[in-house]
């Protein structure tokens, strides 16, 4: 055994053991006590160390109970009407410190005994954050076990988006980027993916269909390719999207243009293939929110109508679960049981997680992240903007930068942080009626537990990307 696995190993005082490619846990609780320093490892390292963590936490939160799966099966049965319309689904993308954002999530979770809930990350955060896959899939699996949670947990590529700009210079480049993503996140755990070619959808053309029919191809592309790498017994869940968020709400006549041409590609490229769990649908939100300029949010207005319209014939007509909100932390919290009450399927979480982060973290860092961005992001400074507009639309391209000061804080900071965030879960958990939502997953998702590969986790690290023109 090299030195370096040693190290390793005594990081989390030998409760683990390792043989080969063989990871046993030798004493689970010591273990949970001490997987947080494996995490840290697993980001901050340069080195060999970092695949090893990620693997060895893989390989023993798989012995654990602790297991990557697909929400596929819950989402279509609520699409045959044998789940119930009583809750929906929360995703969140944890930008900052999300190890102890994940752990907080798991506490909220285990209060209430609720199992339906997903970890995303999308393809733009995963360069302001520097997380790819396998280091955020590392912090939610690493969450679980430190908190006692067991069972099927679900991770999820977020906005797998086509850049429309890269696609129109060179289209194969830019779906071969898309297509390396999917495997590498698929190695890493990702067995929920949303594809997004909604950004090439051209309403400059004549009719619903014709503006359609680009998106409809693309995504039945990459599903038939995602279908192609799905680990044996998974059944990968994959979304679509008819339309970029903040413009336009959807339509029904959108949905069917999609929905129709998606099938019949589907028919043609993956014969008895399963196809979309879920569509994502505008309503009126824009990711991030629109900013005052004295730092307030705009108030949100969403047509609840489209949610439920739209679901009701996705489920009735398509065999889906529903609809996907996008771009919803900015929405007021006694709104967020009306997603429940309109059927939405999921809604997606993303920003008011970075903000509490900023709200909580000491003065002086905040200070430094602040001073940061305004030499790094200044081009992002628009004519009239405010500070407060400024830095509330930048502040995310800090958080990757300053990844290693923020594990560095001290515990009562991170510990201060935690409770903020495990607060404001138990709030949405109640909201969107997650309270026991564990029975569905159990009864609905058939445990598959893939083996981790080691050659997937100890090799180079992938080159980070501009991803400054697609969403989060």
């Amino acid at each position: 055994m090299s030195d370096h696995i040693k190290g390793l190993l005594e990081l989390v005082d030998n409760s683990i053991s390792v043989d080969g490619a063989n990871v046993k846990v030798l004493d689970a609780n010591k273990f949970r006590m001490n997987i947080g320093k494996l995490v840290e490892r697993s980001a901050l390292a340069s080195d060999s160390t970092a695949g090893w963590s990620r693997y060895l936490i893989r390989a023993a939160a798989l012995e654990l109970g602790v297991y990557p799966a697909s929400i596929h099966d819950l989402y279509m049965s609520r699409g045959r009407g044998d789940a119930p319309m009583t809750f929906t689904t929360p995703a969140f993308n944890l930008r900052a410190l999300s190890y102890h954002a994940a752990r907080a999530m798991f506490r909220a979770a285990n209060k209430i005994n609720a199992g339906a809930f997903i970890f995303e990350l999308a393809r733009s955060e995963m360069s302001y954050t520097a997380q790819r896959p396998s280091e955020y899939a590392t912090n939610i699996l690493a969450a679980a076990v430190a908190e006692g949670y067991s069972g099927p947990v679900f991770i999820q590529g977020d906005h797998f988006q086509v850049s429309a700009k890269r696609y129109m210079a060179d289209p194969e480049a830019e779906m071969q980027a898309v297509r390396d993503l999917s495997i590498e996140a698929i190695a890493a755990g990702f067995f929920n993916i949303d594809v997004d070619t909604s950004t090439l959808v051209d309403i400059h053309l004549p009719t619903v269909e014709e503006q359609q029919a680009l998106n409809s191809k693309l995504s039945a592309e990459l599903s038939t390719f995602i279908r192609s790498h799905e680990p044996a017994g998974v059944t990968i869940s994959i979304g679509g999207e008819i339309g970029e968020v903040g413009t336009t709400n959807s339509t029904e006549p959108e949905l069917r243009a999609y929905m129709d041409a998606y099938n019949a590609q589907m028919k043609t490229l993956a014969p008895g293939k399963p196809g979309l769990s879920k569509i994502s649908v505008l309503t009126g939100t824009s990711h991030g929110g629109n900013v005052l300029a004295d730092g307030s949010l705009a108030e949100v207005t969403i047509a609840f109508d489209v949610l439920r319209d739209l679901s009701r014939v996705g489920r009735r007509e398509y065999g889906m679960g529903g609809t996907v909100q996008h771009g919803a932390s900015t929405v007021a919290e006694e709104n967020f049981n009306k997603f429940v009450q309109n059927e939405a399927i999921e809604v997606h979480l993303a920003t008011n997680f970075a903000t509490m982060f900023y709200d909580n973290i000491p003065a002086d860092l905040k200070d430094e992240m602040y001073a940061w961005l305004d030499v790094n992001s200044a081009g992002d400074r628009k004519p009239g903007m405010t500070d407060e507009q400024f830095y509330y639309k930048s502040r995310k391209n800090a958080i990757g930068a300053f990844k290693a000061k923020s594990y560095a804080l001290p515990e009562e900071a991170k510990e201060k942080l935690g409770k903020a965030w495990e607060a404001q879960f138990d709030k949405l958990f109640n909201l969107l009626g997650m309270k026991d939502t564990k029975q569905f997953t159990d009864k609905f998702i058939k445990p598959v537990k893939v083996s981790p590969k080691l050659a997937d986790y100890v090799k180079e690290e992938v080159a980070a990307e501009d991803v400054s023109d697609l969403a989060d």
